[in-house]
C-alpha cells in the first residue's frame, strides 16, 4: 500500500488567473477614479457661477418695478428693473464695476423683458421676466424669474 500524500496548493496557471483577474478589476477601480476625480471640478464651477447668478437676481429683484424712464448707463445708478434690460454679457463686478478678485473667468448678462407666459391672476402688462445668464467659458447657467408690479 503506498502511502502519497496529495500536495495542497496552487498551481502556476491558478495563479496566473488570478492576478488577471484582479489586475482587470484594478484597471476598472482607477478608471472609475479618474472620471471621478476630473468631474470633482464640475460641481464646484456650478456652485460659483450659481453664487453669482442669484446674486445677480437679488440686485435686479430689488430694484423698483418702475422708475424715472431714463437708462442710465452706469450699474451703481441703475434705479428701476428696465435699466437692466441690456446688461450683456460683461465681467464679474461689484455695482461700482470693481472686478472682484477670483471671478475673472465668469461672466454674467441680464435681460428684462415681458414675460412669454402669463401668470394665474395678474395682467400681462404688470409682468416682466428677468433671465440672468452666467458663463464660464462654453459652461453657462440661466436663472429666469418674474417680477410684477406692486
Amino acid at each position: 500500500m503506498s502511502n502519497k500524500r496529495r500536495m495542497a496548493g496552487v498551481t502556476l496557471i491558478e495563479l496566473v488567473v488570478a492576478m488577471v483577474i484582479v489586475g482587470i478589476a484594478l484597471a476598472g477601480l482607477v478608471t472609475v477614479y479618474n472620471r471621478a476625480s476630473i468631474a470633482s471640478t464640475d460641481p464646484l464651477i456650478t456652485q460659483q457661477m450659481l453664487a453669482i447668478g442669484e446674486t445677480m437676481m437679488e440686485e435686479v429683484m430689488l430694484k423698483p418695478y418702475a422708475g424715472n424712464n431714463a437708462r442710465e448707463s452706469v450699474r451703481a445708478q441703475y434705479d428701476e428693473l428696465d435699466d437692466y434690460e441690456k446688461y450683456l454679457k460683461q465681467a464679474v463686478t461689484d455695482v461700482d464695476g470693481n472686478a472682484i478678485a477670483g471671478l475673472e473667468r465668469y461672466q454674467v448678462g441680464v435681460t428684462v423683458g415681458p414675460s412669454l407666459q402669463p401668470l394665474p391672476g395678474v395682467q400681462p402688462a404688470d409682468v416682466k421676466r428677468i433671465v440672468v445668464t452666467v458663463w464660464n467659458g462654453e459652461q453657462n447657467l440661466v436663472l429666469t424669474g418674474w417680477r410684477t408690479r406692486p
